[in-house]
């Protein structure tokens, strides 16, 4: 049993550009030995991934929108033409309004939280069970999260509670896809400079927080997170399913910071 992705091909979905969480598990997938297939909204967006992903050998770029069923229907099925099948599947999408992730959790409005909740969370039931039906041998999905969902988080707000929500229907989806030999994972990294992170209020601040205070006196690293998911693409995470793997250097041990700090 190796960690190699020799002869399997996946999608990846919620490639921004090259500081990107999913462009970091990309790239390792890609040096791993995986064809790749991304996933973009819009014009803008394809030509940010476009480059990228032409610079690991891809030519396969669908159009997606996981909040329109059609769009996500005619993704799944160029992906089954074009392959047949798929192996793996990457969910790294998350949105909110940034002008809510800010101040207090009581001020997030009905139509932000509907927003969040189904981007953030409902797209990764919905893409599992398009991708489930072009993994005729099993394979792999894995989505993000982050310690907000189980740990206040200062400005982190409704994402808190889309990523609980996330948490649980990945083990929800890992419980119903296992039968079919699809595990379902996600990884949690700690805080990240990503054109994400940086749309929570004081983002700095906790980046450098976690980095002073974890057991490692470090944040997560793209390659730190890219090495997890070729884990739980692979052959060598064949048992593993419905874990959330915290890729945080340690900082979610932490009872309070470190005695200096304090």
């Amino acid at each position: 049993m190796t960690i190699s992705l020799n002869g399997k091909r996946g999608l990846i979905m919620g490639v921004a550009n090259d500081r990107s969480i999913a462009w970091g598990i990309a790239r390792a997938m890609h040096e791993a030995g995986a064809e790749l297939a991304f996933s973009y909204q819009g014009e803008q967006l394809l030509k940010r991934v476009g480059p990228l992903a032409e610079s690991l050998g891809s030519d396969l770029l669908v159009e997606s929108d996981v909040t329109d069923d059609a769009s996500l229907d005619a993704c799944f099925a160029e992906l089954a033409d074009r392959w047949g099948k798929i192996d793996f599947l990457v969910h790294a999408i998350a949105f909110s309004d940034k002008s809510e992730l800010t101040g207090r959790i009581t001020n997030t409005t009905r139509g932000n939280f509907r927003n969040s909740m189904e981007i953030s969370c409902y797209s990764f039931i919905d893409v599992s069970k398009r991708a489930a039906e072009i993994m005729p041998d099993g394979g792999a999905l894995m989505t993000m999260t982050y310690q907000g969902s189980t740990r206040v988080t200062p400005n982190y707000n409704v994402m808190g509670v889309a990523k609980a929500a996330l948490e649980s229907a990945t083990r929800y989806l890992a419980a119903d896809l296992g039968p079919q030999g699809i595990r379902v994972n996600a990884i949690s990294p700690g805080p990240m400079k990503t054109l994400a992170g940086a749309a929570i209020a004081g983002a700095r601040r906790t980046f450098k927080h976690t980095e002073a205070n974890s057991p490692l006196r470090a944040n997560a690293t793209l390659e730190a997170i890219g090495g997890t998911a070729v884990y739980l693409a692979s052959d060598a995470g064949a048992c593993t399913s419905g874990e959330i793997l915290r890729v945080d250097c340690g900082y979610h041990v932490m009872g309070m910071p470190i005695l200096e700090n304090l």
